[in-house]
């Protein structure tokens, strides 16, 4: 047998849907119902399930329905009889039921938790369950439809049990998606199981909830409409898919949450209560559909003023080939537009090599002849100097002989004393010119040394990256093995 299922086009299709009257539900029936399919309608109202099957119908679609609370097993698997009764059983089944619950998790009573946990995980359990159950004998096998959401990947505050049960749908997903892949490896039909995961929609999900929030609340930008979604659930009716996000958006922020989650949990702490908030709106506690149905009125969109009407990041996923091929010659068109608007032509990459060559952001020759510069100057200050030290030398040593002759004729005492002092005087002149010319021989030393040691810094950093280039070229490199790291 197969291994991969055969699903038909929707034309050929018996599909059910549970929660069909509200929101992405009722725009995934009505176009799966123009597609030509033939759709069973499961909700829990009664009266919106008639008035849609009648609109429907209308339309020439071939539509039936049956009341049922998708946490009541029994309920659903008697839908589901009913269904294989009329159109002699279903190809497609979408779990998309679900109720929400809007404020803390610890103002929110283990009553409209479990009540929560009841539609949303276990309506998808219970349905996964009766449909794997039908399909597996059917000839070709067929899919199962999951909806869950982004919040599954990134959580949100103030919408902490309603990501806990998405959350839960997601891991239930994924682990009976094994078990039917070991069921056909028994004999069984093969099936595709699918999570689709919305970002933010125009839909009633926010009226609809149960708000423990105490002021009125909104879905973040960017919003999709309903349709955007129904389209996704339809390929995956389609084309066996895995997994499909609708919204890039959400797609961005539970990459920057799986990525970086001790930065992005204290900023969505921190800023999503205050997006997530409906200024515009007072706060009025709607009808929630907690317990009882909701009147939606067969309403597919509600009042976002902004709301995209495309997903780039679901078509992609949609079509991934092309999506490959568009990319592909998007990168090529760039090479060669870069490559022949130069005039260089194809050497322009060796142009751009060669700047980036670090050997080349220093002339060595010019420094090289400061270098000689540096050391003819400091040679030549201190031959002058020298020069100037041995003047003085000499003119000391004579005018000390001619002091020590008038000093020895003389035969007075006062005359003594005065070549004396005249000795004393001539030594102390001398004593200071030797201390100015040593200043000035420090002075100059100093401000050259700064220079020479600039200099001498500025080589040894271009010797550095000028040895790490050259290291990098072999082929045993660690340069290289640590820029591969």
């Amino acid at each position: 047998m197969s291994a991969k299922p055969t699903l038909k086009p929707l034309n050929q299709q018996s599909i059910v849907i549970t929660g069909a009257t509200s929101g992405i539900g009722l725009s995934t029936a009505r176009r799966a119902a123009r597609a030509g399919a033939c759709v069973f309608l499961i909700a829990r109202g009664q009266d919106g399930l008639r008035a849609l099957c009648e609109e429907l119908q209308g339309e020439g679609a071939r539509v039936a329905w049956a009341v049922a609370d998708v946490a009541d097993y029994d309920a659903l698997a008697e839908a589901a009889d009913k269904c294989s009764r009329l159109f002699g059983g279903f190809d497609t089944w979408i779990n998309n039921a679900g109720v929400s619950i809007i404020g803390s998790v610890l103002d929110t009573t283990l009553e409209d938790q479990r009540r929560l946990f009841e539609t949303n995980y276990w309506g998808v359990v219970n349905g996964s369950t009766i449909a794997a159950q039908h399909l597996r004998a059917r000839p070709g096998g067929g899919a199962i439809i999951n909806v869950g959401s982004t919040l599954s990947d990134a959580p949100a505050p103030i919408r902490g049990a309603y990501s806990a049960s998405k959350h839960a749908v997601k891991g239930f997903t994924n682990a009976l998606r094994m078990e039917l892949m070991h069921a056909t490896t028994q004999g069984g039909a093969p099936i595709s199981l699918s999570l689709v995961k919305p970002a933010a929609v125009d839909s009633p999900y926010d009226r609809r909830a149960r708000n423990l929030a105490g002021y009125a609340a909104q879905s973040p930008q960017p919003v999709y409409a309903t349709h955007v979604v129904a389209d996704a659930i339809l390929w995956c009716a389609v084309h066996p898919t895995r997994e499909i996000t609708v919204g890039g958006g959400g797609r961005l922020i539970a990459a920057f949450y799986s990525a970086l989650p001790g930065i992005a949990e204290p900023l969505f702490a921190r800023f999503a209560p205050s997006l997530m908030r409906d200024r515009g709106s007072a706060y009025e506690p709607y009808e929630d559909g907690l317990y009882d149905a909701s009147r939606d009125g067969l309403e597919e969109e509600v009042y976002y003023p902004m709301v995209r009407q495309f997903s780039v990041l679901a078509e992609a996923r949609k079509h991934p080939g092309i999506t490959a091929g568009t990319v592909a010659l998007v990168a090529t068109a760039a090479i060669a537009t870069l490559l022949l608007t130069q005039r260089s032509g194809p050497r322009r990459y060796e142009m751009i090599r060669d700047r980036l060559d670090p050997r080349g952001w220093i002339d060595a020759e010019s420094l090289r002849h400061r270098f000689e510069d540096i050391s003819r100057g400091l040679a030549d200050t201190a031959g002058d100097l020298g020069h100037r030290a041995e003047g003085l030398g000499d003119d000391a040593r004579q005018q000390a002989g001619k002091l020590f002759k008038r000093g020895k004729k003389a035969v007075s005492t006062n005359k003594r004393e005065k070549y004396a002092k005249a000795a004393r005087g001539y030594a102390a002149d001398a004593g200071r010119s030797a201390r100015r010319y040593a200043d000035d021989a420090g002075h100059y030393a100093r401000d050259h040394a700064r220079e020479g040691g600039a200099l001498i810094a500025v080589a040894t950093i271009a010797a550095a990256i000028g040895a790490a280039v050259l290291e990098s070229r072999r082929p045993d490199s660690k340069v290289r093995r640590i820029a591969k790291f």
